[in-house]
């Protein structure tokens, strides 16, 4: 008897919780835009952080919901993280196949230049090191998969 009960749990638990797949499978990254964003004026001084805007597209023949994104900045040429920016990419109304989220994406890092310069000298500057960004997705508990990766464009962004 205990053991016809934890099976009906079992699968009302299964059931419940929608299909399977993986991310890196399901969905294209299009509609690429980045740059550095103008953050304002931290502590007297100008802020620049690096920003990416992205769009996602079901390539499957199913809905694909609860999709969570984390978009992971570094600085070129440097493995440590310089940032990052968590957040729920597709909800639990789901994307329909063959469709692409209908507004942007937008992941930009906790972390950036600060300086007196003005915002467009900033980006001239000799020390500037440019970045990239790498895009990870997950459903679920499965594991974060890479989706793509982008070099931050040097040019200023007001939004």
């Amino acid at each position: 008897m205990m053991r016809a009960a934890l099976a009906v749990a079992a699968a009302l638990l299964v059931g419940g919780c929608g299909h399977n797949f993986d991310v890196e499978k399901v969905l294209k990254i299009t509609d690429v835009h980045t740059g550095w964003y103008d953050a304002g004026i931290q502590d007297g001084k100008n802020k620049l952080v690096p920003s990416i805007s992205l769009k996602l597209e079901n390539t499957s023949d199913e809905q694909v919901e609860s999709v969570q994104v984390n978009a992971i900045f570094r600085q070129m040429g440097d493995t440590q993280a310089w940032g990052e920016h968590f957040a729920t990419a597709i909800d639990r109304d789901g994307l329909p196949a063959h469709r692409t989220t209908p507004g942007y994406l937008v992941l930009r890092s906790n972390l950036g230049y600060t300086g007196t310069e003005s915002r467009l000298q900033m980006l001239q500057n000799s020390n500037f090191i440019d970045a990239k960004v790498e895009i990870y997705g997950k459903h679920g508990a499965r594991t974060w998969q890479k989706l793509g990766e982008y070099k931050i464009d040097r040019q200023l962004l007001t939004q």
